[in-house]
């Protein structure tokens, strides 16, 4: 009895904390970018109950070289913006009222023409009091041209 009410506490806190997890709601697959160009990326994190410490997000780039793309979990590529998530109420690129943050980043002129990951690395603490750390990468393709 005692394990099986471990590992239910257990799989609560892991659902718990990736319910605080951060969305990745533009640019979207295969959306299209000029080497060089600046563009927004919009980072949401949808509301919970349990309360958060956002401690912030790496955007990177990583062309594909014409070929599969690299996991962001092997690789995030080159870095666009490195600090801060303060993810505050604003419309959202999915229709609605959520908390995100856009980031204003300029992709790399000499980047490879073709497919792209664009990798986001999250970090947050979740909880009060006993923060439990939360890392997540989100990933899209984008076409580079």
């Amino acid at each position: 009895m005692k394990f099986a009410t471990i590992l239910s506490t257990i799989a609560l806190c892991t659902v718990s904390a990736y319910a605080q997890g951060a969305v990745l709601s533009y640019p979207r697959d295969g959306d299209k970018f000029h080497a060089g160009s600046k563009f927004t990326v919009e980072v949401d994190r949808p509301n919970s109950l349990s309360g958060s410490t956002e401690v912030g997000v790496v955007i990177a780039v990583n062309s594909c070289n014409n070929g599969p793309c690299a996991p962001p979990t092997a690789i995030l590529g080159q870095i666009l913006y490195n600090g801060p998530f303060n993810p505050q109420y604003q419309a959202s690129a999915v229709g609605y009222q959520t908390p995100g943050q856009n980031f204003s980043v300029t992709l790399p002129s000499d980047i490879s023409k073709g497919p792209a990951s664009l990798n986001v690395f999250h970090v947050a603490l979740i909880g009060a009091g006993r923060a439990i750390p939360l890392t997540q990468t989100l990933n899209t393709t984008i076409i580079v041209q």
